[in-house]
C-alpha cells in the first residue's frame, strides 16, 4: 500500500525539496500550515507529515515545536538535512533592475535570511510577509512586474518565474533540518539513502526550580559521555518561569544508557518523554 506524505506548501516550498530527496514513490499532499499538516497525520488523513524544524541561521521553528508538543504529540521517525539557497524571482514581464522592484513576498525566515541583500540592493521596496516560500513565488507568479519573490529554484519552475539573482542569503553554510513525522513508532529507512546519523531526542520536563537543577539533568548525560548536539528551552505556557527541554543525542536508543538517563532523572523528579529515535539523513540536492 502506497503510502501518502504531506509537507508544507504549496509546491516550491523547500519542504517539498526535502520530501522530493528522500520520498519517491509515495503520493504527496500539500498543506498550507504546519498545523494542518500535522493535523492531517494525526486524523489519519496522511501518514506522513515532513515539517521544518531549525534553521541554521535563525534557528528552531517553535510553531513545529510547540505544537508537536502541546497539540499533536507524534513520534519522530527520521530526519532530512536539506542545504537552503535563497533566490530572488520575478515573473517574465519584470525588467533586469532591482530598482523596479517595490515589493518582495517570503515566508518570514526566508527574509531574515537575506537581510544584507534586502538593506543594500532594495531598501526602498515593501516587505512581506506569506506562509512559505512556494506560496510567495505562487503570489509573484500572478503579480505586477514590480513584485518579487525569495524562494528556491523549483519555485521558480514550478510557477514560471525568473531567477533576478542568485544565492541572495546572507550566510553559505545556510541548511534546514526537517522532522519526519509518522504515528508509526518504527524508524523511517530509505532504500535510496544510508542516513548519515542517528538520533534521539528527549522532552524532559523539571519538578520546580531550583539551583542546579539543569546542571544535574546535564550530569546525567555527561558522566555516560553521551553527546548533546542540541538543548533548548520552551515555555511550558503554565506560567513565566515554567519550562520543558528538548534535547538531542546524537546515538540511537539502546537498552543500557538511556533507560540508565531516564530513571536517574526521574529520582530527581523530573519527567521524562522519548519523542523519538530516528536517522538522520543529510542531502545534497
Amino acid at each position: 500500500m502506497t503510502k501518502k506524505v504531506g509537507y508544507l506548501g504549496p509546491k516550491g516550498t523547500f519542504t517539498k525539496i526535502a520530501v522530493d530527496s528522500l520520498f519517491n514513490e509515495e503520493e504527496k499532499a500539500d498543506f498550507a500550515t504546519i498545523p494542518e499538516c500535522m493535523d492531517a497525520v494525526e486524523n489519519g488523513e496522511i501518514d506522513i507529515a515532513v515539517v521544518p524544524l531549525e534553521n541554521a541561521i535563525e534557528g528552531t521553528v517553535h510553531l513545529t515545536i510547540d505544537y508537536m508538543i502541546h497539540q499533536v504529540r507524534l513520534p519522530i521517525i527520521a530526519e532530512i538535512v536539506v542545504p537552503i539557497k535563497q533566490h530572488l524571482l520575478v515573473n517574465e514581464r519584470a525588467s533586469q533592475s532591482f530598482s523596479d522592484i517595490a515589493h518582495v513576498y517570503s515566508h518570514s525566515h526566508a527574509i531574515a535570511q537575506c537581510h544584507q541583500f534586502l538593506h543594500k540592493h532594495l531598501q526602498e521596496a515593501s516587505v512581506h510577509y506569506t506562509t512559505s516560500t512556494g506560496k510567495a513565488a505562487e503570489m509573484v507568479a500572478v503579480s505586477d512586474p514590480t513584485a518579487a519573490a525569495i524562494g528556491n529554484k523549483l519555485a521558480a519552475e514550478e510557477y514560471g518565474l525568473k531567477v533576478l539573482a542568485e544565492d541572495i542569503h546572507d550566510y553559505p553554510n545556510n541548511h534546514t533540518r526537517f522532522a519526519v513525522l509518522s504515528k508509526q513508532e518504527e524508524p523511517l529507512i530509505s532504500n535510496g539513502h544510508a542516513p548519515d546519523t542517528q538520533k534521539t531526542t528527549l522532552l524532559i520536563t523539571l519538578p520546580s526550580d531550583y539551583a542546579g537543577a539543569l546542571h544535574q539533568v546535564l550530569s546525567a548525560f555527561a558522566w555516560r559521555k553521551m553527546n548533546l548536539s542540541k538543548i533548548e528551552s520552551r515555555p511550558m505556557k503554565t506560567g513565566l518561569g515554567n519550562y520543558y527541554f528538548i534535547i538531542d543525542v546524537n546515538q540511537a536508543y539502546d537498552q543500557v544508557l538511556f533507560p540508565g538517563v531516564k530513571a536517574e532523572l526521574e529520582a530527581l523528579g523530573c519527567k521524562v518523554t522519548f519523542l523519538g529515535t530516528y536517522p538522520v539523513y543529510q542531502m545534497d540536492v
